[in-house]
């Protein structure tokens, strides 16, 4: 594992679990093996660490969504959240602790929430056999973030539900 991809990975590890503010650059050397000095020179700033973390944990997981339905992209999120833990959206978190005035957080959000509603969308195509409409792109959406979220307190028995209930929405749409 090269020097970058070990401090993203020692990083996404302590901000997941132990939130942006609360972890320190110091800790995060010493948990990626490192100086502050080659950590610095490796990741910049705090922030544009928090953003690369970002990006590459969005990559990591839109790449399981390359999917053929709704049902299968529920069943995902949830045996990404037995595999990662179900603590909410990472991305969402961050701008929560951070606040939207750090570009490199809202940037790294905004991309990513495109890209997820983009991969929604071919989702649906592959299922329907036709362009859904933005309306039903965004509630799929909507139940997938609302699951992401309820996840963390209610369990994973919310993801089945939103899954069941983005099963109805297409049936729907199908008709």
């Amino acid at each position: 594992m090269n020097i970058d991809a070990k401090l993203i990975s020692a990083a996404e590890e302590l901000f997941d679990r132990q939130g942006f503010n609360a972890t320190g650059m110091d800790r995060l050397a010493q948990a990626a093996g490192m100086s502050s000095r080659t950590l610095y020179k490796h990741a910049g700033s705090k922030n544009e660490l928090i953003a690369a973390v970002l990006m590459t944990r969005g990559q990591r997981f839109l790449q399981r969504l390359e999917l053929d339905s709704v049902e299968a992209l529920f069943d995902a999120l949830a045996c990404w959240m037995s595999e990662e833990g179900a603590r909410g959206c990472l991305f969402l978190r961050a701008q929560g602790e951070i606040g939207s005035a750090v570009p490199e957080v809202t940037d790294a959000l905004t991309a990513y929430k495109a890209r997820l509603s983009e991969t929604v969308r071919r989702i649906l195509v592959r299922q329907l056999g036709a362009d859904p409409d933005e309306e039903l792109i965004e509630q799929v959406v909507i139940l997938l973030e609302g699951a992401t979220a309820a996840a963390s307190y209610r369990g994973l028995a919310a993801v089945a539900t939103a899954g069941r209930a983005a099963t109805l929405l297409v049936e729907r749409a199908r008709a």
